[in-house]
């Protein structure tokens, strides 16, 4: 089984890195591929380069078998679409081995605005974590979407390449980047909150209106 975790990861943090983890023991997989995005379709923007989120990413997961990184989407030029990821990673896996992408619930609250949604499934599995504060509209795309390819249980997952959606309840870490950022520009300290080795980074390069000369 192949899992692919993907987001901005600007920065990434303890709850990115946790989650990631938790994913690992609960697929029953050797490992977890991270695949930060280029350029986020539904916002504007990333408060940090592409070569910077990809430098913090492989600070963080130094010495962690279990997490890999995988840059391909910051290689594309233009927008990173899920779609185009999942049909280039089916054609290297071939059609048999299961492919499973994870996703938290808010984002998949607005799965019906992603491009090609439909077909989405055909290609991968999913994975819906648990987010605090954020449930499935009933009545919704993402809703009628689950009911109708639910997962019971992780095994699943193994007995086709794609097709099914599970529900993750993972122990929650509520930490987001928006937070940090936010924390950061404000002068304050999010130490704890991810990584030392990423938290030096930021300030290093000044990342998020950070101080390069401030004691973090």
């Amino acid at each position: 089984m192949h899992v692919i975790y993907g987001g901005t990861f600007d920065p990434i943090h303890h709850g990115h890195l946790r989650l990631a983890l938790e994913v690992v023991d609960a697929l029953q997989v050797e490992r977890v591929n991270l695949v930060p995005c280029h350029i986020p379709p539904h916002r504007s923007g990333t408060g940090a380069t592409s070569a910077q989120r990809l430098e913090m990413i492989c600070l963080a997961i130094e010495g962690e078998a279990r997490l890999c990184v995988d840059d391909r989407e910051l290689q594309r030029a233009g927008a990173s679409y899920t779609a185009d990821t999942l049909r280039q990673l089916r054609h290297e896996l071939g059609p048999h081995q299961p492919l499973v992408m994870v996703v938290g619930t808010d984002a998949f609250a607005s799965f019906d605005q992603w491009r090609e949604w439909r077909g989405i499934p055909e290609l991968a599995h999913i994975v819906v974590v648990s987010r605090p504060g954020s449930e499935l509209p009933e009545g919704s795309a993402a809703s009628c979407l689950l009911d109708e390819r639910r997962a019971e249980t992780v095994s699943d997952l193994w007995q086709a390449p794609a097709g099914k959606i599970l529900e993750f309840d993972s122990p929650l870490i509520d930490i987001s980047a928006t937070g940090i950022r936010q924390r950061i520009s404000g002068g304050h300290s999010v130490r704890y909150l991810l990584p030392d080795s990423v938290l030096q980074r930021i300030h290093e390069q000044g990342l998020y209106g950070a101080c390069p000369d401030r004691n973090f």
